[in-house]
């Protein structure tokens, strides 16, 4: 008899459970749910949310609330994440200045890898070696020749500690070049420098620089993604170009707080994931010049992981001679 209050005694424990955590899970949602967008209305990230938001209130059966909360390069909106219940009711639209490029160049008060339940991917961009029209239209092999030649030139990018700082510092110790790499404030400066002929090279992102390609205004070296690049499809890679395993990108994604329900975080898995897959939102994003990254969570966790220590060798090498 008593073996089987023991038993009965589990098993009604075993009920409560279920009830008290997994019901709320299967519940999921049963409100809206707020999406913070770390930048302002308007950018890429931004334009990504609202692509997206539709589908996957759809998906959910409740309306996504976009907020934006820009500041310090998406720190603000992670901090007020960091602090949301984690039930799924808050999540954040984040990119990899945020997540990634950051960890190393301030005192953040958040863990990237300990505060946040990565959920998936949202949109990836390379970036562009470009260089104005006085530079001439030159391959890959003849810049790294001129840049093993200290002081012989220069490239622009959009801030120090930007990723697209960074690309520009990889760029120098994977090709053993010593270009003088010069912060901007933002892109926009840069390809309106390259027009203009006052730099011969600068790091730029496809959205920014499609309109000056297209009118001849600039030319392009070579392109920083993987494989060829959707919407500029006769730009080489640096791999093809005479650099390989270079690879650098800009990219944005959906995190929830520590801690929320593995059957939450799949729901919103699910949801994101199905709107990257469809046809039509794949399309939008790409005009954006991003390509969708649909992941699993695992695989998203995965990537931020790998993304925070190859940009740290890279800043910890920054300043270093060449090779």
């Amino acid at each position: 008899m008593r073996r089987i209050a023991y038993a009965v005694s589990a098993a009604l424990l075993a009920v409560i459970s279920w009830i008290g955590v997994s019901q709320p899970a299967l519940a999921y949602p049963d409100r809206p749910i707020r999406l913070i967008v770390v930048f302002p209305p308007g950018g890429s990230s931004d334009s990504m949310a609202r692509i997206v938001q539709n589908f996957v209130e759809k998906q959910l059966g409740q309306s996504i609330v976009i907020e934006n909360r820009p500041g310090a390069g998406g720190a603000v909106g992670l901090e007020v994440l960091k602090k949301a219940e984690p039930d799924g009711y808050t999540i954040a639209m984040a990119g990899a200045g945020a997540l990634v490029t950051d960890v190393e160049s301030r005192q953040a008060s958040y863990d990237p890898r300990k505060d946040f339940t990565p959920i998936t991917g949202i949109g990836s961009s390379p970036f562009l070696l470009a260089a104005s029209k006085s530079f001439g239209e030159k391959p890959l092999k003849d810049v790294i020749a001129i840049g093993k030649k200290r002081g012989a030139s220069l490239i622009a990018h959009g801030g120090n500690g930007t990723l697209m700082h960074l690309t520009a510092e990889m760029f120098n110790q994977q090709a053993g070049t010593y270009f003088d790499l010069v912060p901007s404030r933002g892109m926009a400066p840069v390809l309106n420098d390259l027009i203009g002929g006052h730099i011969p090279l600068g790091i730029l992102d496809p959205p920014t620089a499609k309109g000056a390609i297209d009118g001849g205004q600039i030319n392009v070296i070579a392109i920083t993604s993987k494989a060829r690049f959707s919407i500029l499809p006769n730009i080489p890679t640096m791999a093809e170009a005479g650099l390989p395993g270079f690879e650098a990108a800009g990219w944005f994604g959906i995190v929830a707080p520590r801690g929320v329900p593995d059957a939450v975080a799949s729901k919103l898995n699910a949801a994101f994931v199905a709107a990257l897959k469809d046809p039509t939102i794949a399309e939008k994003i790409r005009s954006l010049g991003s390509e969708p990254m649909p992941m699993t969570s695992a695989q998203f966790r995965s990537y931020i992981d790998a993304e925070i220590e190859k940009w740290a060798a890279v800043s910890k090498a920054a300043g270093k001679p060449a090779k």
